[in-house]
């Protein structure tokens, strides 16, 4: 820095120094600020306090005048409802006449628990609004609900001065509270719609400690100058949203339906594949809403009347969480001025058939063992060897494995006569191609000197159909047992989760199915079709006579492939417990046969035998079937052979 700039900075300094202080206030200056900042604060104060005072005035108003308004709406309201009181309970005396006193009040629920069940009782209609099973599940693992509150059931009657009255809009009075029952013990719950001491209607439920039946008892008491009797009927509506409860929906739907069974008479049902609504055409004993493998049934101690009274179906394609809506309406007859008690059961609980069997009242034909012969089957061989089996608390997948090897021996006799009879066949085919070369363009002529033949070596070409006819009954029994049998439900074995269902190695991608075959691929069908194909090209290969060659054998051929493709579509979506059976009895028939082939019969002794037959002399009687044949052949116009001397 240069000695002029220096100076410079010291003048400039020396003039800011003396500036400041000719410009500092003096003593009486600063006193005098001081007293001028007290008096704006002093100001400022008595500002803000009568703002205040005046805030506070002013709230005193307001809230004077809220008082006031809360008054006069108070007042308003209290009159409002006064008015709407009226309204109301003209309203309710018009819609309920002499019940518009029960209309109202309060909504309970009342827990009653037994060994196998537990139920929600509910005050407003006085009803079992929902049933849960303890021992069972669903497929997800939830809890097992047979029907919840958005099912109905209600009476509905007419009052004398024309109002329809239903129970469920009704508030019942009970004294009962949760409670549970055991063992052999049984406990009643009562819900009662009193007009007065002397007039009532009583709704009765008995629980039983360890049944799935419980009793339903009705009773009108000094209703007749109330409740129109000349009518003679009241009605009991009673409809169930089927919950869905398995894995497989279809088959649900497929099951879901109405049994009925009417008085003296056999127990009938509405086909579960379309929607329908049947009227009764008789008096009723029950009737059965069926799911797949429960259902809940209201059986009368007398009869229903057949009135009014109907069944309907509804299926909603559209829901996930209900199979269908079954509903019906029922009809109790009433005689005299009183009901004293009309007596009626509700069964809630599994569809398993020892378990109907017991109540003697018909109710265990709701599971579709098959008709005729093929449900005695089920009822007198099948269900009691499976029992029996289950007794010893085996895996089912070991108990089916059993009950086939045990079918399996029954039969074998029967098996033995078939091949008996294929081999006896096999022996005769060089001279049953002989006949078929020689007489090539007369069919009749063919057929007469093939009846010879066999005539001639008695040999039976029948004897072979027979045994397989015999053993139809329990193929198809088989069929109808294993779906409806609830003991394979939820019973796994090897890959399958669940017996009574079908089982899945692969499931396609959501939203991808194959028609007619379904979303996933059934390991069992397909072991199944495999076994099909190899015991049906088994018995192509030893086939009877004429069988082994010529279109016939082309069409057995057709048929060893295409069977076993139309069972994959037919069985992909059925129950993997039947699929597994017919697997087994497929392997152990084909070892059954190859055993019989090796060790039982020789062809060479078949021959010998047939030889020895020719050389008999042979009796004039002619067959039933050889009298056919000849009036088969005069119809035609043709000659009848000439008898051998």
């Amino acid at each position: 820095m240069d000695k002029n700039t220096f100076i410079g900075l010291l003048l400039i300094g020396a003039i800011m120094i003396g500036f400041s202080v000719l410009n500092s206030p003096t003593d009486e200056q600063i006193a005098e600020q001081k007293r001028l900042r007290d008096s704006i604060e002093k100001v400022e104060f008595e500002k803000s306090r009568i703002l205040a005072a005046q805030e506070e005035a002013k709230t005193e108003s307001i809230q004077e005048k809220s008082t006031s308004r809360e008054e006069t709406i108070v007042a308003i309201d209290s009159a409002l409802n006064t008015a709407n009181d009226s309204i109301k309970n003209s309203v309710l005396a018009e819609s309920f006449g002499a019940f518009a006193k029960n209309a109202e009040g309060e909504e309970r629920i009342i827990k009653v628990e037994n060994e196998l069940m537990t139920f929600y009782f509910n005050t407003k209609g006085g009803k079992v609004e929902k049933v849960v099973l303890k021992d069972y599940q669903t497929y997800n693992g939830g809890e097992l609900v047979l029907f919840d509150s958005t099912s109905n059931f209600n009476l509905n009657f007419f009052t004398r001065d024309n109002n329809s009255i239903y129970t469920d809009e009704l508030y019942f009075e009970t004294n009962e509270i949760d409670f549970e029952v055991s063992g052999d013990n049984e406990r009643e719950i009562a819900f009662k719609v009193a007009l007065n001491d002397d007039q009532y209607i009583e709704q009765k439920y008995t629980i039983k400690g360890n049944d799935f039946l419980m009793d339903f008892d009705l009773r009108f008491i000094g209703m007749d100058k109330v409740v129109d009797m000349r009518s003679g009927e009241i009605y009991l509506n009673w409809e169930v949203q089927a919950p869905n409860q398995e894995k497989s929906l279809k088959s649900q739907r497929d099951a879901t339906t109405i049994y009925y069974k009417y008085k003296g008479e056999d127990v009938d049902y509405i086909s579960p594949t379309s929607d329908e609504k049947e009227n009764y055409e008789s008096s009723l004993k029950w009737v059965s809403l069926k799911q797949q493998f429960f259902n809940t049934a209201i059986i009368a101690d007398d009869f229903f009347d057949k009135s009014n009274a109907y069944a309907e179906l509804v299926t909603d394609e559209t829901s996930e969480d209900y199979v269908k809506k079954l509903n019906t309406v029922l009809t109790i007859p009433v005689s005299g001025s009183d009901i004293e008690q009309f007596g009626m059961a509700l069964y809630m609980g599994p569809n398993k058939y020892n378990v109907l069997n017991k109540y003697d009242n018909e109710l265990q034909n709701i599971i579709d063992l098959g008709w005729g012969i093929f449900g005695w089957v089920n009822k007198f061989a099948v269900i009691p060897v499976f029992n029996f089996l289950d007794s010893f608390n085996w895996n089912y997948g070991i108990i089916i494995l059993i009950l086939t090897i045990l079918l399996k021996l029954v039969l074998s006799p029967i098996t033995y006569k078939t091949y008996l009879s294929g081999a006896k066949m096999r022996v005769l085919k060089p001279e049953i191609n002989e006949i078929n070369d020689k007489f090539k363009d007369d069919a009749m002529k063919k057929q007469q000197a093939m009846m010879s033949l066999y005539k001639q070596t008695g040999v039976n070409p029948l004897s072979g159909c027979i045994p397989l006819l015999i053993q139809m009954p329990i193929l198809i029994a088989m069929f109808r047992f294993f779906p409806a049998s609830i003991e394979l439900r939820q019973e796994s074995f090897l890959w399958a989760d669940d017996l009574s269902t079908y089982d899945s190695i692969y499931n396609f991608p959501e939203g991808f199915s194959i028609p007619f075959y379904g979303d996933h691929i059934s390991l069992f069908t397909l072991l199944m079709a495999v076994s099909i194909m190899l015991y049906t090209k088994m018995n192509s290969q030893m086939s009877m006579g004429a069988a082994a060659e010529g279109a016939m054998a082309a069409q057995m051929k057709i048929m060893m492939y295409i069977m076993p493709f139309m069972m994959l579509f037919f069985f992909n979506n059925y129950s993997s417990g039947l699929s597994y059976y017919y697997f087994l009895a497929n392997i152990i028939s084909i070892g059954q046969t190859v055993l019989i082939r090796k060790v039982f019969i020789n062809e060479d002794s078949i021959r010998a035998k047939i030889e020895v037959n020719k050389k008999k002399p042979k009796s004039q009687k002619k067959s039933g079937f050889q009298k056919r044949l000849e009036e088969m052949a005069k119809q035609k116009g043709q000659p009848l052979p000439k008898k051998k001397k």
